[in-house]
């Protein structure tokens, strides 16, 4: 069997598509940004937010880091895409991006990769 791309096998794949290099680029490096303990728990905290959104201030007590540390990793999320982040005053309120998460979720759920 000739797949696209040049690849061939013995018999049917298991997989609807293989990632072209910029996906797998892309998905590599939300998913090292997301491979971070605390990372995670900043997402887990943005999840659970009232209105789905936090001020970056609000994230230092619960993780006990200081300001400059929380920084640092709300910046590797937001380069991401999996958060974003809307200044209101001097203060910078937090929330994720839904459609960055289901498109992470949607490249590791074999539910949604099926042959064409």
């Amino acid at each position: 069997m000739r797949y696209p791309g040049s690849v061939d096998f013995c018999c049917t794949p298991l997989y609807g598509r293989i990632l072209e290099e910029d996906e797998a680029a892309d998905l590599a490096a939300a998913l090292s940004a997301l491979a971070d303990p605390v990372r995670l728990r900043i997402v887990s905290m943005l999840a659970a937010a009232p209105e789905g959104t936090a001020c970056g201030c609000d994230l230092e007590g619960p993780l006990g880091l200081s300001q400059p540390t929380v920084s640092h990793h709300l910046k590797i999320l937001r380069q991401s895409g999996i958060i974003r982040g809307r200044k209101e005053g001097r203060w910078v309120h937090y929330s994720l991006v839904p459609d960055r998460l289901q498109d992470l979720r949607s490249a590791l759920d074999p539910e949604v990769v099926v042959m064409a």
